[in-house]
């Protein structure tokens, strides 16, 4: 033995390597690791004895509770049992320990300090006992050395936890799936994590651990929702409960993570499939509202089974995949007509998983039929059936390929609604060509009056009636009624009648590209900008010019573009901002150093179509900015939707409306380029404007997006008011109009006498109309024509009427980029409750897993529409509220006019995002959606 001055005889020398006898390396290396065991353990002591807990001292170092690190790991329920009546006690020392790592160590330092004291003369070891402690401890290291080589790093443990293996590992981690391979989307999927330690004990699971989920398929995350423990039952402390929504059918990864390790097994692949054929969902693919058949041979239609989030549906190998279609037909009267109940038959096509429906009428007939699924009738499955002779059938198809456009049949002309009826019916003629339906009357026999135009678009309708006895005993022809939903309606006889319908029909596919969904209409209409690309092409290759000012950007392009023809508009222009020469030659220089080709487009300026795209973005922010005074918004709000504004400056003049409008056009035209020419017009247009852009009628809802505040305060009112009874409120035909002082400067009558015309109950709607099309139409129609002069220059107007209001705001200003973390710092919650917090959660999850278009429709059921301010949720005003809706299990609802999304309660996560779905994607076309 060595001298004891080079010894160790007492405790305190267990620590001072100066004191160590010199020794074997790996002698040293066990006795050091014992003499640290050791120390911990009489840490622990000493701090159970200032809280006088040290007759427990044995009974936790037999649940290997040996260090002060193992206070924070022994569960409540054990150590109550253990520690019985002291549990108060114990519990209350433990919340005292410091949480970090640096006071911890500081509380060893003092504790250290008192044991080292009273060791002295009570606890001296000999270095004989010292030994054996050391040989023990170098087995128990030796034996956990080689059935775990490496400690993980993000474990964070100390030696003893690490010799009996009391940390997490996440090998020893299981996952159990509540579902099979492969499920069903749509319903709310759970999966739980058992958590173990390398020793095979339970973990307790908690935030700090860091424990992570993703939910992937291909670039697409889906949110998940984990719950840790349970806060009733400590025997699942150790358990982590995940649920997530998938939508889309597909294989998805799961990974499941602890830190930057994942459990055994993970990364998981799991298999959904589609959900179950759905009727709101599904969809019959037919080109238009009306299907033309020939008598005697057979007609083509197909239904897309879908399940509710829009999958397509596959069939096992034992089911019936036509079983719970049906189809009913009804004659013109509305009665259910068994003879034609078998003309229409049901088939499987496995190729394109798609439901075939075969039409085979005997004889020329016009009939409405209703396609259902199990009694539920599918969306577009409403549709009427003209079926021709094949002399028609053959007359239909030469006047399509006919390249004369004054195809006309005689007719008689009933009436114009909003006027008064004639007794005797008007001889007509009805002409029928590719772009429009044109009624004129013959004066004379040989001047013709134009009397109406229907453009061929889907908002154009026709709505056959049955023969009646009050129209002359039907000797007329047959009758029917033309709406476009833009000007009155008006009511006709014809002996060819369906000839005429039917060559509308077909005129109106050759104009949609043959069908009716957003997305073919957007590819059709791209399709038939790139055909008049074409005709450009001569130009479209060459670049033109286009010198501008920053400073002045609206006047100096107006002027630059000043003698541009429609092919010059089609061109590319290449754009210079003036006195910023200086910029070019830097990037001349940058291409120089770069090598790049002398043909680089940094040496034009163009760098790569930027300086081009800068230019649409500060035109337009010119031309919409509400500051700029050529468009206004109805009140002091500078997010608002924007309006042509009639009370403009003098300077801005009519032409700047129709410099506009090609403005609008060459993004349009751009975008049907696709790729780098893609250019989006930021700007938030009023629904009223877009509906006259594609020539629909303006109506009263317009004001509860276009100008909440008078809707709140006037029309609302209105609505809500009982006029026939009410004293204090006398409504005439009439529009007031005053100036910024309240000064009364002019009533504009609505209709023909309005001033003596008392607004009734009956007539309340009629009157709000027409307040609509005094404020929303009329007051800016030299503004509008003038905007669809140059729009229409560059796009024709028959490709923008094929689509409806949001859709068009879609093709113009596109889904923009929405972020979820701006959402979230920049919104208003109403609502405190349990159940609302709990819903709320739900919503999060589900808008975190919506795509772009998805937020569009969001906004645009919430707010109006689909864009948002240049600011982002923040500029929003008011502010997108979420409030809780004193319902259960109904659709969320929307205030428009205080950006309100209503929010009931539900059962549970699915039941709540199929509600909130179905809102967004049926509920955008609805105004007031109270």
């Amino acid at each position: 033995m060595a001298e004891k001055s080079k010894g160790i005889s007492t405790l305190s020398s267990c620590g001072d390597p100066e004191r160590l006898p010199e020794l074997p390396p790996g002698d040293e290396q066990r006795l050091q690791r014992a003499a640290l065991t050791l120390q911990q353990k009489l840490i622990l002591r000493e701090w159970l004895k200032e809280h006088r807990l040290q007759h427990h001292y044995s009974r936790l170092v037999a649940i290997e509770v040996t260090a002060l690190e193992d206070v924070y790991w022994l569960e409540d329920s054990r150590a109550s049992q253990i520690l019985g009546k002291d549990w108060p006690v114990w519990s209350g020392a433990r919340q005292k320990l410091p949480t970090s790592k640096a006071n911890l160590e500081a509380l060893k330092a003092d504790l250290w300090s008192t044991v080292v004291k009273s060791s002295q003369h009570q606890d001296a070891w000999t270095w004989g006992g010292m030994l054996v402690v050391s040989v023990s401890v170098a087995g128990l290291v030796t034996l956990a050395a080689m059935t775990q080589p490496s400690l993980a790093p993000e474990a964070r443990h100390s030696l003893l936890q690490y010799v009996t293996g009391k940390y997490l590992l996440p090998a020893n981690c299981k996952v159990h799936w509540d579902w099979t391979d492969p499920a069903r989307v749509g319903g709310t999927m759970c999966f739980t994590v058992r958590f173990h330690q390398r020793n095979g004990q339970a973990y307790p699971i908690c935030d700090t651990d860091q424990f992570f989920v993703e939910v992937t398929e291909g670039t697409r995350k889906i949110v998940t929702i984990s719950e840790l423990g349970s806060p009733t039952d400590p025997n699942n402390a150790n358990i982590a409960k995940v649920k997530f929504t998938v939508r889309t059918a597909g294989q998805y990864k799961i990974s499941v993570l602890i830190g930057s390790s994942h459990i055994a097994g993970s990364p998981f692949v799991k298999t959904f499939a589609p959900g179950p054929m759905d009727a709101r969902r599904s969809r019959l693919i037919r080109p238009a509202s009306t299907v033309v058949c020939c008598a005697g041979a057979p007609t083509f239609l197909h239904i897309e089974p879908r399940d509710e989030h829009g999958n397509t549906c596959q069939f096992e190998a034992d089911c019936d995949p036509i079983k719970g279609y049906s189809i009913d037909i009804f004659d013109l009267y509305g009665q259910h007509s068994d003879k034609f109940g078998s003309a229409v038959t049901f088939s499987y096509d496995k190729v394109n998983a798609r439901i075939s429906l075969t039409a085979l009428f005997p004889e020329p007939v016009c009939l409405r039929a209703v396609v259902s699924y199990e009694t539920q009738p599918i969306p577009n499955g409403d549709f009427d059936i003209i079926v021709l002779s094949s002399s028609d059938t053959t007359l239909v198809h030469k006047n399509i390929a006919s390249r004369k456009h004054n195809i006309c049949y005689e007719a008689k002309l009933f009436s114009i609604y909003g006027q008064q009826r004639w007794t005797k019916p008007r001889k007509v003629l009805c002409y029928v060509g590719p772009k429009q339906v044109t009624i004129k009357e013959m004066i004379l026999k040989i001047i013709p009056k134009r009397i109406a135009t229907f453009r061929l678009c889907p908002s154009t309708k026709f709505h056959f009636l049955p023969p009646s006895t009050m129209q002359m005993n039907n000797s007329h022809g047959a009758i029917f009624i033309i709406d476009d939903g833009c000007q009155p309606k008006i009511e006709l006889a014809s002996k060819e009648r369906n000839v005429i319908a039917a060559t509308f029909t077909h005129f109106l596919l050759k104009n949609i590209g043959g069908s009716e969904t957003f997305k073919d209409k957007q590819d059709f209409f791209y399709h038939e900008v790139r055909l008049v690309r074409k005709f450009h092409s001569n130009y479209y290759h060459e670049k033109l010019s286009l010198k501008v000012q920053r400073d002045k950007i609206l006047e100096s392009s107006m002027k630059a573009t000043k003698n541009f023809s429609v092919s010059d508009w089609c061109g590319n222009f290449e754009v210079t901002f003036q006195g910023e020469q200086g910029k070019y030659t830097q990037r001349r220089q940058t291409a120089s150093k770069m090598s790049l080709p002398a043909t680089s487009s940094l040496l034009t300026g163009i760098d790569w179509g930027g300086l081009r795209r800068e230019w649409f973005e500060l035109v337009c922010s010119a031309l919409f900015d509400p500051r700029g005074g050529l468009f206004c918004t109805f009140h002091d709000k500078r997010q608002a939707l924007v309006h042509p504004n009639p009370n403009r400056p003098a300077h801005l003049k009519l032409k700047h409306f129709e410099f506009a409008g090609k403005v609008v056009g060459k993004c349009l035209y751009e975008s049907a380029l696709g790729g780098t020419y893609r250019q989006l017009v930021r700007a938030r247009f009023s629904r009223s404007f877009l509906a006259q852009l594609i020539g629909l009628r303006v109506h009263y809802k317009y004001f509860e997006q276009d100008d909440p505040d008078l809707y709140l305060s006037k029309i609302k009112y209105i609505l809500e008011t009982d006029l026939d009874t009410s004293e204090n409120l006398e409504l005439y035909f009439v529009e007031e109009i005053y100036d910024q002082g309240g000064q009364l400067q002019k009533t504009v009558e609505l209709i023909p006498n309005g001033a003596k015309v008392r607004v009734t109950n009956a007539t309340k709607n009629q009157y709000l109309d027409a307040l609509a099309q005094q404020r929303l139409c009329n007051n800016v129609r030299e503004e509008i024509d003038s905007f669809l002069k140059g729009l229409n220059g560059i796009i024709p107007d028959n490709l923008l009427s094929i689509f409806d209001e949001n859709e068009l705001e879609l093709l113009l200003c596109g889904t923009g980029e929405y972020s979820i973390a701006d959402f979230r710092a920049n919104h208003i919650i109403n609502g405190g409750s349990a159940e609302f917090r709990r819903v709320l959660g739900w919503f999060w999850a589900a808008v975190g897993n919506f795509s772009q278009t998805e937020m569009a429709r969001l906004l645009q059921f919430t707010t109006g529409c689909s864009q948002l301010p240049p600011g982002g949720f923040q500029e929003l005003n008011p502010r997108f509220q979420i409030t809780a809706a004193p319902t259960f299990g109904n659709l969320p609802t929307a205030h428009t006019c205080f950006n309100q999304l209503c929010l009931p309660d539900y059962e549970g996560y699915e039941q709540f995002e199929k509600a909130l779905m179905f809102a967004i994607s049926e509920g955008t076309e609805g105004f007031g959606m109270v």
